[in-house]
């Protein structure tokens, strides 16, 4: 039986909780006991764990000195998952043979040999247990074992020797469509325990290749999984994405692969070592699954949820509630897990489809559950300070007149309902809120998404999730952002106190938990848009548009032009401040006054007005890349190498603009400024667009540390006057030591000695078209 689950917190990692339970192993000469160590799967991702292995279980030997007894596989993810498993960091940081082997569908059972000669057999994360009402996996995993075992004439303490003797872990699937079924098919002669892997029991993630896999299942009875091995990671890709068109390899539907290869997070210093990561298939597996749970839904007398594969799967539904309806006994069997497979098999034979072909019907019929959805729709970002979800919520106010509610501006206590009262009333008159909080934790989405549906049943909630794939890397874009506008925040004043900025910003890293779609609360959004957080604003509210005009085509008919979301993220990015501060306070001084106040909801006094910072005319990203692009387009390495350095590092700026006149210059200039401030002040709109001036692109200027793009101001009424010397735009640079206005000085050099490898100046003609639109606006101070 199994001990109370004590929490254990690994301190060198805050934030990370593992649970502990302790089994006494049965059927031990010397009443071992085993302590089986649980982490949520969302750890897995952070850094600096003590072990990533995926089912821990450790013991005491007769030393008193604790051991391993068993150890899975390091958590291993899905392409694109993380920042490791992008394909460009597999193609290059990896290393053959690349062993595919199939992603058998059922449960993961260990076993392994202890001192005092016991076989220990688990499934993930328990010992079985055979005083249990129901059978545990453990359990069922142990009577194969015993069953393989007659088979071969061995016993178990020969097994646990051998295990023993070798110091590891055997790996096995167990596929028993009699014990549970899953998704996809295991009848009696393909039932049994699939050994996919040995492991070592030592922290560190060291396995047997599959060719020694292979020959330890031949000696012991297991099954084998079916194996591929290529030696090149780009015929393994392209051998992933051509058998995910159809989701089945050698006439069957399987999950997908698991691909076990060697890698090094930087080849040229550190050695490589055993690696894994996964090649799902969506379909049709994704398909099955969701005939799967509508069916257990019926059973239920709840009404089946479901988003995708709209037409095909109500066919299903009409199919599946006559056949319930026919034999009572079929909706008790499935509610155990047995029944599903012949149930959806019948009804692919009845329609004479493959499931392949299936899963292809919405393609093929256009359905779509949201096709005519116009209003109702509610956005929640899951996110962490730094991400961009305002940038992006603001953005798309601009773009569409959607309403936004900002946490930050409701005050007092009950907030969480308040924010939930405040989308409703705001819906009332838009077709679309913005529920602009992070949402980080499951608690909060389980809120918002509750709370919403019990008050509009019609509301349809999307989730626009800031997926935290590569922790340390949103961790430094997102210090840098916060940082960099120092306290134009209603909550996080990053210029004030620096230090304790960054303490608030690493709780919500530690507290973030990755949006699950397949589970609850998750499964409750109708939509899930995943955005990089270490993107810029702009790429992310593009991709927020074009899904939502693919699901939502009624409620976004058209994709605005790239000048217009340019536009609209250059406004949410200069024109947002906040209307409220709150003050996070330090809980070992007593409050101020002014922090009682603010506590309190007490109006203080009212922010001063911002100054014009600067005159500037605004032109669309996209114009600019593809200048750029075309004007180092068939050059050498050579000349390419800093471009490609900016774009490689993401030094090349979001937005691009062109600077008529700094307020620094209002000295040299006072009538100009007098003009320029009197004018924004004068007609100051929504976006601050102040009219409109078309640019001619010259020539990319550039050096080490900086490049620009010399235009040329093409305005017959003479309304808008540069300053600078030479008019430019600034593309990006080097790092965050060079200022952007070196620009000025670069063109100054380039004025006086060209260009040439003997000046370090480097120029780029651009050809063609290079006259664009661009839009007068006024940059307040921060």
């Amino acid at each position: 039986m199994a001990t109370p689950k004590v929490p254990y917190r690994n301190k060198a990692n805050k934030g990370v909780k593992a649970k502990k339970t302790t089994y006494e192993v049965k059927g031990s000469p010397d009443g071992l006991t085993v302590d089986s160590w649980r982490l949520h799967d969302w750890d897995y991702k952070k850094r600096n764990l003590p072990t990533y292995a995926r089912g821990l279980f450790t013991t005491k030997n007769r030393k008193g000195e604790h051991e391993i007894a068993i150890r899975g596989y390091d958590k291993f993810f899905n392409i694109g998952e993380v920042h490791e498993t992008k394909w460009e960091n597999i193609l290059t940081k990896t290393q053959g043979p690349y062993e595919l082997t199939l992603k058998e569908n059922g449960c993961i059972i260990f076993i392994s040999g202890l001192e005092d000669g016991s076989l220990l057999i688990c499934s993930k994360h328990s010992t079985g247990d055979r005083s249990d009402v129901e059978v545990s996996h453990a359990s069922a995993g142990e009577r194969w074992v015993d069953k393989q075992l007659a088979t071969i004439g061995k016993t178990r303490q020969e097994f646990a020797q051998e295990l023993r003797k070798r110091n590891v872990t055997a790996v096995a699937e167990l596929c028993d469509d009699e014990f549970e079924e899953h998704i996809l098919a295991y009848g009696p002669e393909k039932a049994g325990l699939y050994l996919h892997g040995i492991n070592v029991n030592v922290p560190e993630f060291v396995t047997y290749s599959s060719t020694l896999v292979q020959q330890f299942a031949d000696e012991w009875g297991f099954r084998k999984v079916s194996l591929k091995t290529f030696d090149d990671a780009g015929a393994v890709k392209s051998f992933l994405e051509a058998v995910a068109e159809s989701g089945a390899h050698e006439g069957r539907d399987v999950e997908g692969f698991v691909i076990r290869c060697k890698m090094s997070p930087k080849p040229n210093e550190l050695p490589y070592g055993d690696w894994f990561f996964k090649y799902k298939f969506e379909e049709p597996y994704l398909l099955y699954r969701q005939w799967r749970e509508c069916t257990k839904a019926l059973i239920a007398g709840k009404p089946p949820k479901f988003k995708k594969h709209v037409k095909i799967t109500e066919e299903y539904l009409m199919y599946a509630r006559k056949r319930l309806a026919a034999d009572p006994k079929l909706g008790a069997a499935y509610s155990q897990n047995h029944g599903i497979i012949a149930l959806r098999d019948d009804f692919l034979a009845y329609k004479h489809m493959k499931g392949s072909e299936a899963a292809n019907v919405e393609n093929e019929s256009g359905g779509n559950a949201f096709e005519s959805v116009t209003r109702d729709v509610v956005l929640v970002p899951i996110a962490t300070i730094g991400c961009g979800k305002t940038t992006v919520g603001i953005a798309l106010t601009h773009l569409f007149g959607w309403g936004i509610i900002q946490n930050d501006n409701i005050q007092g206590k009950q907030r969480p309902v308040k924010m939930v009262q405040s989308v409703l009333s705001l819906l009332m008159e838009h077709p679309v809120v913005i529920a602009d909080r992070n949402n980080s934790e499951r608690r909060e989405r389980e809120q918002i998404i509750k709370d919403i549906k019990l008050q509009n049943k019609e509301a349809h909630l999307i989730a626009l999730n800031f997926a935290h794939g590569d922790v340390d890397e949103i961790r430094r874009v997102t210090r840098e952002r916060v940082l960099k506008r120092g306290d134009n925040h209603q909550t996080i004043q990053a210029a004030s106190d620096e230090a304790k900025v960054i303490g608030i910003m690493e709780n919500f890293i530690n507290r973030f938990q990755p949006c699950d779609p397949e589970n609850s609360p998750d499964d409750g959004f109708d939509l899930v848009i995943d955005l990089d957080p270490t993107q810029d604003s702009r790429a992310n509210v593009e991709r927020v548009v074009r899904e939502l005009n693919r699901k939502f085509p009624s409620l976004v008919p058209k994709i605005p032009s790239d000048e217009e979301m340019d536009e609209a993220v250059k406004a949410a990015i200069e024109d947002y401040k906040p209307d409220l501060r709150h003050t996070i306070p330090d809980r070992s001084k007593k409050p101020d006054k002014k922090q009682v106040q603010q506590s309190k909801g007490q109006d203080l006094q009212p922010p001063k007005k911002k100054a014009l910072e600067y005159m500037s005319i605004s032109v669309p990203a996209q114009d600019i890349k593809v200048a750029l692009e075309s004007a180092f387009k068939n050059t050498d390495a050579e000349t390419q190498r800093f471009y490609r350095q900016l774009q490689q590092t993401r030094r090349v700026q979001a937005l691009f603009h062109v600077t008529l006149m700094h307020r620094a210059a209002a000295k040299e200039h006072p009538e100009l400024w007098q003009k320029y401030t009197s004018l924004h002040a004068a007609n100051q709109s929504v976006n601050d667009k102040l009219g409109e001036c078309n640019i001619q692109l010259e020539r990319v200027v550039y050096d080490d540390r900086i490049m620009a793009i010399v235009v040329r101001i093409l305005d017959e009424e003479e309304k808008w006057t540069c300053v600078n010397k030479v008019p430019h735009i600034t593309i990006g640079t080097r790092d965050d030591t060079v200022k952007p206005k070196e620009s000025n000085d670069l063109l100054q050099r380039w004025l006086e000695v060209g260009s040439g490898a003997d000046t370090g100046i480097g120029e780029r003609v651009i050809e063609g078209n290079n006259i664009v639109k661009g839009s007068v606006r006024g940059v307040l101070s921060r």
